[in-house]
């Protein structure tokens, strides 16, 4: 591999974009801790394609003539290729001070010293602004796959589920019944709105910085309008000293990132308690499952574990960044190199993490006849008070009413379908003639809440098209 740019590793750089004013050379403490190469490498693409983009807009602006133009772009073709077959390689074996440097040094071996030309009116600064942006626009769209994975995985369950019946809950309390299909589906909406945000932010990080220089803008009449439309921006920045320190973009991928975290681990969450012996809901697959090293017997999900997990790593990466910005000046500082670090993390972690959760889910199994024993009729409560209000007693007093049939199950330890029928009329005449084998069915409760957004079969069926619309 290291052929491919022959190196002599153990020598200094040959290149340096800065260093005619120091009669030394940087202490191997301060080059050990400035090098960012070993992060920022991933970039290359993006650079080679800043940089041919940038060669055609000094070019149209006259700083070059047409055959220095030809020059500089079949020499970055030349650069991409040799980096293309680096690309898995041993990243710690350039010299090089950041991606920058490399592709530049590069480019003096391919073209000669025409490359000296291409740093014109460009700086370091919106240099690597511009190849962040351009990078974070491909990961954005391999994580909104993968979100849109898991939604699938999601609606191929809810769709087969839609009318089985299982406990919901509140403060990890048995609260009414639902259908399996709902509570799948409680899951798939969080993950719509992380699409939602991962969009809206792919939309405030496609604005330019190219063309800003170090800070206070390029003296050469670039066309930064051609320059969006060559790499694909939507808008040009409006301010050069904004352009070179904005970095709101990356926090707010940061958080879009923290966020799916956070419900990855909220699914999760219900995924260790279900698949539990306790619940026994689902049983995941042991594909996705792991052992223990001591216990023959066990069935691990530690690949939902790892989601709960995963979720704090990516919120300590959005406070992280957050806390470098806040104290920063205006302009560039050195500090902002340390936002690739944090964003590239993110991104990593999910594009590993979001396919297991999806595999998880997509194979896993759902016991119908368990998710069903776990109704019980107390659990239809709210359906009797609902009932006495349809006879015209107010909510408030039909509340306490039942909460005093309920008292009286549990002090006779049974269920509040067992109660003899006269404890119902005792407590409420309005209870006289009441069909309660209808009124203790947990099919009826579903059905009864028949709204927008509610568990109703058909009001389920109407969710599971939305989310298909928007896949």
């Amino acid at each position: 591999m290291t052929d491919a740019l022959e190196l002599d590793t153990g020598a200094e750089p040959t290149l340096r974009l800065w260093g005619g004013r120091f009669s030394a050379e940087p202490s191997v403490e301060m080059d050990r801790l400035n090098r960012s190469l070993p992060v920022d490498h991933r970039l290359w693409r993006e650079d080679v394609a800043g940089s041919q983009a940038w060669a055609s807009a000094i070019a149209a602006a006259g700083v070059l003539t047409h055959a220095e133009w030809v020059a500089l772009q079949s020499g970055l073709d030349r650069v991409a290729a040799r980096l293309e077959e680096w690309s898995a390689g041993d990243w710690q074996a350039a010299p090089d001070e950041d991606i920058h440097s490399l592709v530049e040094r590069l480019l003096y071996e391919e073209a000669g010293d025409v490359a000296g030309k291409l740093h014109t009116g460009r700086s370091r600064n919106d240099q690597v602004a511009t190849d962040s942006r351009l990078w974070s626009f491909g990961a954005v769209s391999r994580l909104d796959t993968l979100l849109r994975d898991l939604q699938r995985a999601l609606l191929e369950h809810a769709e087969a589920h839609r009318t089985t019946v299982m406990p919901s809950y509140t403060h990890l309390q048995r609260a009414q019944p639902v259908s399996v299909a709902h509570w799948l589906l409680s899951h798939a909406w969080p993950l719509a709105r992380d699409r939602e945000r991962l969009a809206q932010a792919r939309e405030r990080a496609a604005v330019l910085p190219l063309g800003s220089g170090a800070i206070a803008g390029c003296p050469f009449p670039v066309d930064r309008v051609l320059l969006k439309e060559t790499l694909g921006f939507h808008a040009v920045s409006a301010n050069s000293m904004d352009a070179v320190a904005d970095r709101d973009w990356v926090a707010e991928l940061l958080f879009v990132a923290a966020m799916v975290g956070v419900h990855l681990s909220r699914l999760a969450e219900d995924l260790v308690l279900f698949s539990s012996a306790e619940w026994g809901f689902v049983k995941l697959s042991d594909r996705f499952s792991t052992g223990s090293s001591l216990m023959p017997q066990k069935r691990n999900p530690d690949a939902m574990e790892l989601a709960r997990g995963k979720a704090g790593r990516l919120i300590g990466g959005l406070t992280g960044v957050l806390a470098t910005l806040k104290g920063l000046p205006s302009g560039y500082n050195k500090d902002l190199q340390e936002d690739k670090d944090a964003l590239f993390s993110a991104f990593d972690t999910l594009e590993s993490l979001l396919p297991a959760v999806a595999g998880s889910v997509r194979t896993m199994e759902i016991d119908c006849v368990r998710c069903g024993s776990a109704v019980d009729s107390a659990m239809l409560a709210t359906d009797l008070a609902d009932f006495l209000v349809k006879r015209g007693v107010p909510f408030r007093e039909a509340h306490g009413i039942v909460g005093r049939l309920v008292r009286a199950s549990e002090e006779l330890g049974c269920g509040l379908d067992e109660l003899d029928g006269r404890f119902f009329t005792h407590v409420s005449p309005a209870f006289e003639g009441a069909d309660f084998q209808a009124l203790f069915s947990p099919e009826q409760a579903l059905a009864a809440r028949a709204g927008i957004g509610g568990t109703a079969p058909d009001a389920v069926t109407e969710q599971i098209a939305a989310l298909r619309s928007i896949l």
